[in-house]
């Protein structure tokens, strides 16, 4: 285990315990959510080092990284998400105005870079865990770095994206000053990220599933996320809400909560969340949407 000292969003070094959340995919360990007491961010701390934390992604449940993982579930994540695929490469076409270059961020097994390539895009990923990045390169034929590291910065790319990847990097200023040297000067930053002071957050408390500790170190809303990027040379031009998350956070919410997934009091809390959140732009998820200063 390590222990963050100083906020990476204000280099704040006081933090206040938020929750006290299980880790209920693999290990069933208790994590401690802190805040920062200047800026509010929050953050898991202590977290597993790098040398640890791949043993917490080794579950089958995690579908991200694994294409055969099954369960309800899963199955409506999957049938959400070839919908989502569709979208998301609607939305590079329009933010870019035409094909390019897209290079995704923690792209898991490639679904999102598969639907881009057969959408006219030339695609690049990058991928920590081994397994899934074999998949990815299989599937793809194209190229699949370990790490952010490995790309050529004289190379940029017109889009990047993230799509629930930022709260799982643990050297987030060092990261996103790459993702700043690697995307075109007219480029666009996508940030998807879940939102710790949604409606689902608040009611399901220690059992949000977005919580997701320890995979998630970091935890973002609105009013923290801003601020870091701003401080890296990027402005933030939009943000998106991402209205399923709260519907398929919900059921893994209520099975956290209770030892079974309770689908109508899922769909109950969804539609709640997504209300609440067409007043106050709380969504359960939001896309952000970067441009270089």
């Amino acid at each position: 285990m390590e222990t963050v000292h100083q906020c990476p969003v204000c280099g704040n070094n006081t933090f206040s315990t938020h929750l006290i959340c299980e880790d209920y995919l693999v290990s069933n360990q208790k994590f401690t959510i802190q805040q920062c007491q200047k800026c509010s961010f929050r953050l898991t701390n202590p977290r597993p080092d790098a040398s640890s934390i791949s043993s917490y992604y080794k579950s089958e449940q995690y579908v991200s990284h694994n294409d055969e993982s099954s369960g309800l579930v899963n199955t409506a994540y999957r049938l959400v998400r070839n919908y989502t695929l569709r979208s998301k490469l609607n939305l590079i076409n329009k933010l870019n105005g035409k094909q390019g270059k897209i290079l995704d961020v923690g792209c898991g097994t490639g679904a999102f870079l598969e639907s881009c390539r057969e959408g006219g895009w030339q695609v690049t990923g990058m991928e920590p865990d081994p397994d899934a990045r074999t998949i990815a390169i299989k599937k793809l034929q194209a190229e699949i770095e370990p790490s952010l590291e490995a790309f050529d910065k004289t190379q940029p790319f017109d889009i990047i994206s993230l799509w629930h990847v930022l709260e799982h990097i643990p050297d987030l200023n060092e990261s996103i000053t790459i993702l700043h040297q690697l995307l075109a000067e007219q480029g666009t930053l996508l940030i998807a990220v879940p939102n710790s002071d949604s409606y689902d957050a608040h009611y399901f408390k220690e059992y949000w599933a977005a919580y997701d500790v320890p995979r998630h170190l970091h935890h973002f809303t609105p009013l923290t996320i801003e601020p870091l990027f701003k401080k890296h040379g990027f402005v933030l031009t939009d943000k998106r809400p991402m209205v399923f998350d709260a519907f398929y956070i919900a059921m893994l919410s209520t099975r956290y909560k209770t030892g079974k997934t309770d689908y109508l009091k899922s769909v109950q809390v969804g539609l709640s969340s997504n209300a609440q959140a067409g007043r106050t732009g709380n969504s359960s998820s939001l896309i952000y949407l970067f441009k270089k200063i």
